[in-house]
């Protein structure tokens, strides 16, 4: 690669790393050609970006970004996944790929500027969505009207119940 075509890809890079939510350090050595395959598919079912990077390039290219602060993870073979909205899909992706691709290594990642290690990572993962947690914040809301409803209808069957029996009373009275 001339020193054009670096410069343009460390601006791109440098860009895309701004937009980003979380990036994820990847180790990939030892990997075929058919993992590397599947773990960008799987990544961009999820709208994650994966690609192979040189180290050099990547500490140019997140110079002034969150991802600067991993940046001591930028050594030996590298790989980043970029993610600009949701960053737990990645994150689970990365764990259920590892458990499958042996040889798969997460180095680090970074939510937002705070640096994660493998640990933070694998928990990040068994949280659920943001679908997920939309649709449990929807079903409470929707609980909490057809609670007030039923607590009402409740309040109106008594009184009719007990006008009712005033009624009978003073019938049979």
């Amino acid at each position: 690669m001339d020193r054009n075509k670096k410069e343009t890809f460390i601006t791109d890079m440098n860009g895309r790393l701004k937009k980003a939510r979380a990036t994820f350090l990847v180790d990939y050595q030892g990997l075929n050609m058919e993992a590397m395959d599947k773990i960008r598919g799987e990544l961009r079912k999820v709208d994650a970006e994966f690609q192979v990077i040189k180290n050099r390039l990547l500490k140019l290219a997140s110079q002034d970004t969150d991802s600067k602060s991993i940046e001591g993870h930028f050594v030996g073979p590298c790989a980043i996944a970029i993610t600009y909205d949701n960053v737990v899909s990645p994150a689970k992706v990365l764990i259920a790929l590892t458990r499958e691709i042996k040889t798969l290594g997460i180095k680090a990642g970074q939510i937002s500027g705070r640096p994660m290690d493998f640990n933070d990572i694998k928990k990040l993962a068994y949280l659920p969505d943001r679908e997920q947690l939309l649709a449990q914040v929807l079903s409470a809301m929707q609980a909490v009207p057809t609670s007030m409803v039923r607590v009402l209808n409740g309040i109106i069957l008594k009184m009719l119940f007990l006008l009712k029996a005033i009624e009978e009373q003073k019938a049979n009275g």
